[in-house]
Formats: C-alpha cells, sequence, structure tokens
C-alpha cells in the first residue's frame, strides 16, 4: 500500500528503510544467559539464532525467556535451541512495511527478522522500528501545516 499517492507518483515504505540492522545474533548452540545478556545491553527484545553457516534457525523473545522461567526451565544451563521459536515469520528488505504489519498482527509477533535469499539475516523490524518511522511521518506533516 503506498504512503502518498497523488498524480500517479507512490512511494512504498520498504522494510530495509526502517529495519535494525545490523542484526543481533547468537549461535545455537550458546547458552540462554548469553542471549539474555545482549538483549539487556543493546536494549532490544529479541536475538537471532543462527546456525555455523550464518543462517536463521530461531528466534529468541523476551516472552520466551519468560515462559522458560516459569517452567523452570533457566534453573539450569539452558540453551537458546531449549527455548527458542522456531518456524519463524520472516521479511523480505524489499518488501512493503504495510504488508509486514499486517502479517505481524496476524501472527501476533512484535519481531520480524529480515532475512536475504540465502536465509541469513540482515536486519529485524520491531514494533519499536514501525513506532519510529511513524512518528518521524508525523513530525514531517505537522511542518507542512
Amino acid at each position: 500500500m503506498p504512503i502518498f499517492k497523488r498524480y500517479g507518483r507512490e512511494i512504498t515504505l520498504r522494510i530495509r528503510d526502517v529495519m535494525s540492522s545490523p542484526p543481533i545474533t547468537v549461535p545455537e548452540g550458546a547458552e540462554v544467559g548469553k542471549a539474555v545478556s545482549l538483549m539487556w545491553e543493546k536494549r532490544i527484545g529479541s536475538v537471532l539464532v543462527v546456525d555455523e553457516e550464518g543462517k536463521l534457525t530461531g528466534l529468541i523473545t523476551e516472552r520466551d525467556i519468560l515462559y522458560a522461567a516459569a517452567k523452570g526451565i533457566l534453573c539450569g544451563p539452558a540453551k537458546v535451541n531449549d527455548i527458542m521459536s522456531r518456524n519463524v515469520i520472516t521479511a523480505d528488505p524489499d518488501e512493503d512495511v504495510s504488508t509486514a504489519i499486517e502479517r505481524m498482527k496476524q501472527a501476533n509477533v512484535r519481531h520480524l527478522p529480515v532475512i536475504d535469499s540465502g536465509g541469513r539475516p540482515v536486519g529485524v523490524l520491531s514494533v519499536r522500528d514501525i513506532m519510529d518511522a511513524a512518528a518521524l511521518f508525523m513530525r514531517i506533516i505537522s511542518r507542512l501545516e
């Protein structure tokens, strides 16, 4: 869906324009504590889990950590493989942001890994990224009035 359409011109906002990059990743065998430390240090709500080739295999979010803690899984040396979300919904960097937002709403997720054609993460589109872009547009629009 175009953001602006007038006299045949369209401006489409692409995921690459608003995603956070580079992505923060951990290897499949990393301990959950490593992922939590990265999330704390970077002030982010998720980290991407990658295999030896750098391909996305999962996603670990604040929600995954909370559920694991509630089930007592974190009492021992848990690995990210034990609690990560698998079968992650992903996006292409050239995809339209409005399409990605719809996908995020339908799946009830706040983080959408952005991958290249080889399955390697290039960024993450989060609700925070979307809100930052919306705030920027609101500032621009308010200056036009």
